[in-house]
């Protein structure tokens, strides 16, 4: 009886196995290219907020981590091909370098003019490229590529998310302080669309000139506070606006305005894709994962880069398939849905290639608000009041 009972357990187990999924042992593979590049910036005004040499590519190491826990049981694996150029490299070269080894996914952190280039290759016809670097409008516009997903929010949809919380909070009337870059012009050009699609109302513009001697001088905190009560004065509003994305002076408006009023923009209240005091919707494990994996927190690049490789983790499971021509068909189509820990399904918009997605508001401790905000509404989706919409894009795929 006993044989016979240990005979029927073995082959119940035997059952188990041949049943059981694939392991990694006989893994397919999925290939992901990863191409970057560091960019000279200038240094922030706080040391606080020191930019990490790892951003992006942290992201999607963990990305790969968590493909690999769902591909054990799916018969599929996830590798990186890394390739990190130096600020004088060929990033040409090395996107060359992994189309030949046949990488026909690569997710770049690259700023918008290295990115085109390497979109424009006749080696890149056959690659799906996702930015995970580049918030520039005309990615998304004049300049789209039918080859480029986009994974950070446009800094159009970064505008309407803000002036949304703006007119939702009955703060309508902007003071808009514009610093000197190309990215703080644009900007300022989307906060104006924002408020005129969204019926807010920009009182004045003002670009920021001022040059300060040295910040850290016994005497150098009460300059700048002059400057700025100075420059405020005299202007009725409800908040104050500003578009410095190379964090030269924006922290400075804070607290020194003439007026009481609040401060929102690329300082103060930020609109943006991920934030450190995000919790909501599981966002607390992520947060904690990135946090042992790096040692730091998770910026908003290292979020779209974790956001591609999970997209294409998410496809391959989907379709069943490692072949990237599927994966990125599939990323396409209507039936992509992407949990990224924002209370929503994110899905890739058909007109211009970018993720549409919730954009987070808030300061350095608290999340503040999520838009889209309650009230505005679409005809398909909520998340496409944020950016630019179907009938008004200027790209042409085809």
């Amino acid at each position: 009886m006993t044989n016979r009972r240990n005979i029927m357990l073995m082959l119940a187990a035997l059952t188990f196995l041949a049943a059981a999924p694939a392991v990694d042992a006989y893994a397919q593979t999925v290939q992901i290219g990863w191409l970057s590049q560091p960019i000279k910036r200038t240094l922030p005004l706080s040391y606080l907020d020191q930019p990490p040499e790892d951003e992006g590519i942290q992201g999607a190491h963990l990305a790969i981590t968590d493909n690999a826990t769902t591909g054990h049981f799916t018969g599929q694996s996830f590798e990186l091909a890394e390739r990190v150029i130096p600020e004088d490299g060929d990033v040409a070269a090395a996107f060359r370098d992994l189309a030949a080894k046949g990488t026909r996914l690569v997710v770049t952190d690259l700023p918008a003019p290295d990115l085109l280039s390497v979109a424009s290759l006749p080696e890149a016809a056959s690659v799906t490229i996702f930015d995970t670097a580049a918030p520039d409008d005309r990615l998304r516009g004049e300049d789209c590529r039918a080859n480029l997903l986009h994974l950070l929010p446009s800094r159009a949809m970064l505008a309407d998310a803000l002036v949304q919380y703006l007119v939702a909070k009955r703060w309508p009337d902007i003071l808009l302080v514009i610093g000197h870059s190309e990215g703080d012009s644009e900007l300022a050009g989307d906060i104006r669309h924002a408020a005129q699609k969204f019926q807010a109302h920009i009182v004045k513009e003002k670009p920021w000139t001022f040059v300060p001697g040295a910040r850290r001088t016994d005497t150098g905190h009460f300059a700048i506070q002059a400057e700025v009560a100075r420059f405020t004065q005299g202007i009725s509003y409800d908040v104050l606006i500003v578009a410095d994305e190379e964090d030269e002076f924006g922290d400075e408006l804070l607290y020194r305005t003439f007026d009481p009023r609040p401060v929102a923009g690329t300082q103060g209240l930020v609109p943006s894709s991920w934030a450190r005091p995000h919790e909501q919707w599981g966002a607390t494990q992520l947060q904690d994962r990135f946090l042992h994996q790096a040692k730091r927190w998770m910026t908003d690049r290292d979020y779209a880069a974790w956001m591609a490789v999970r997209a294409i983790g998410e496809a391959a499971t989907r379709t069943k398939s490692t072949d990237p021509a599927a994966i990125s068909t599939f990323l396409r189509g209507d039936r992509f849905e992407l949990a990224a820990y924002k209370g929503a399904r994110l899905s890739f918009r058909s007109w211009d290639g970018q993720l549409r997605q919730p954009v987070l508001l808030a300061d350095a401790h608290s999340l503040v608000s999520v838009s889209p905000q309650p009230g505005f509404l679409h005809q398909f989706s909520e998340l496409d009041t944020l950016g630019i919409d179907k009938p008004e894009t200027k790209c042409r795929m085809g």
